[in-house]
């Protein structure tokens, strides 16, 4: 297929009236082909010409995009609206150019005679395979839309749990930076004015106060040395981080033993993985070609290469909540009983869609417990580092008081 562009245009609709908007094409002539086809008699039809200095205030998609496109395209459809006419409306609407032209691309696709789930595959970097094979169950069972609204509301309880987990981490890395900036321009500023004036004592300085002077010293001296040591290190992380699986799935594993930190992991990739495996075999997705989205969806190295492990066991011909039993320390004995309850019953998503209700709540409840317990060792550390300080600039001075 060529190249799409987006194209501005004018027209009349078959009531008469004037409308326009935005679509995308491989050239005008076909453009003008599609807004017949459509029903409306193009007058003008002109390339959108691209902004003088780069993206013109667009931003990248984001998952929140992608599940508002969902949840849209399904309320649209089932109103009613045909699937092209809704890709036309929620396209247009859309306030991101980046997100709009994805759409528009989308529906060029459906038009040209591809599958709704064909069209979303060729970006697989903002559909999932999950997204991409619940749509293509929808396509093939006439319930296109149901399945639409099962993947938005999935989108938006994962992108809910994304949230919790980010509150838990960012206060307390967003306090630790104040602390570092803090610390430095005291010791860049602030203590060699007192260092100057201690000069003037004529008298050996307490020790604490010496250690603190000759820190200052240091930093003052090699502070582009250490500005890049860190630099280069965190620089560094990220990137073995990126390429190393075998560092991702020690920091995973790592995650899962640490005290407080482990249970707001273990919980989250538990509503992960009930979450997603809830959806798809809500939406029909035989159990075993499930497991793949699963593991992708679980968020943890450790949990995907068990569920990979417990996928080849029920292709085995094993029982779910058997396979699961084997990890005990990843998969707590009440998920396990759940689903072995819904497996008897037959009501195995209506089961895990409990699990990750209740697992949700409990990351909330394990969110706001965690920066309960880390507000007052934050502010112990701060008022141990920054008291520090000041307290080592005032010793001299205490000492002179005494002295007198």
């Amino acid at each position: 297929m060529a190249e799409q562009a987006t194209f501005i245009y004018e027209g009349t609709n078959r009531d008469g009236k004037k409308v326009k908007g935005e679509t995308r094409g491989a050239n005008i002539g076909l453009v003008k082909a599609d807004l017949r086809r459509q029903g409306i008699t193009p007058k003008t039809v002109k390339k959108k010409a691209k902004p003088l200095f780069g993206g013109g205030g667009s931003k990248p998609i984001t998952t929140a995009d992608i599940a508002v496109f969902g949840r849209q395209l399904a309320t649209m459809m089932k109103a009613g609206v045909p699937l092209v006419q809704s890709f036309d409306i929620t396209g247009q609407g859309h306030s991101n150019p980046a997100m709009r032209d994805l759409i528009l691309d989308i529906k060029a696709d459906v038009e040209a005679g591809g599958t709704f789930a064909s069209a979303i595959r060729k970006h697989p970097i903002y559909f999932d395979d999950l997204f991409c094979n619940l749509v293509d169950a929808g396509e093939q069972s006439g319930a296109l839309e149901t399945l639409l609204e099962k993947v938005a509301t999935y989108k938006e309880k994962t992108e809910a749990l994304k949230g919790k987990i980010k509150k838990a981490l960012t206060y307390p890395i967003a306090v630790l930076v104040v602390a570092f900036v803090v610390t430095a321009i005291l010791l860049i500023f602030v203590v060699p004015v007192f260092a100057d004036m201690f000069s003037n004592f004529g008298a050996d300085l307490p020790a604490f106060t010496q250690f603190v002077v000759n820190l200052s010293d240091a930093v003052i001296d090699t502070w582009y040395v250490i500005a890049f040591v860190i630099a280069a290190s965190v620089t560094a992380f990220i990137q073995s981080y990126k390429r190393s699986p075998a560092l991702r799935h020690k920091i995973d594993m790592l995650l899962l033993r640490l005290p407080v930190i482990s249970d707001l992991t273990l919980k989250s990739a538990v509503a992960r993985f009930s979450r997603t495996l809830a959806t798809m075999f809500a939406a029909g997705v035989p159990l075993v070609e499930a497991m793949d989205s699963v593991a992708g969806a679980s968020g943890n190295r450790v949990y995907r290469q068990a569920i990979l492990k417990i996928k080849d066991e029920i292709s085995s011909g094993a029982q779910l909540q058997s396979s699961m039993g084997a990890y005990p320390e990843l998969f707590p004995n009440m998920v396990i009983q759940m689903v072995a309850i819904g497996e008897e019953s037959g009501a195995l998503d209506e089961m895990l869609s409990k699990v990750a209700d209740y697992y949700e709540e409990q990351v909330d409840d394990a969110v706001d417990g965690l920066t309960a317990l880390m507000e007052p060792a934050i502010m112990v550390f701060l008022a141990i580092v920054v008291g520090g300080l000041v307290i080592a600039m005032y010793l001299p001075i205490f000492k002179m008081g005494a002295v007198v």
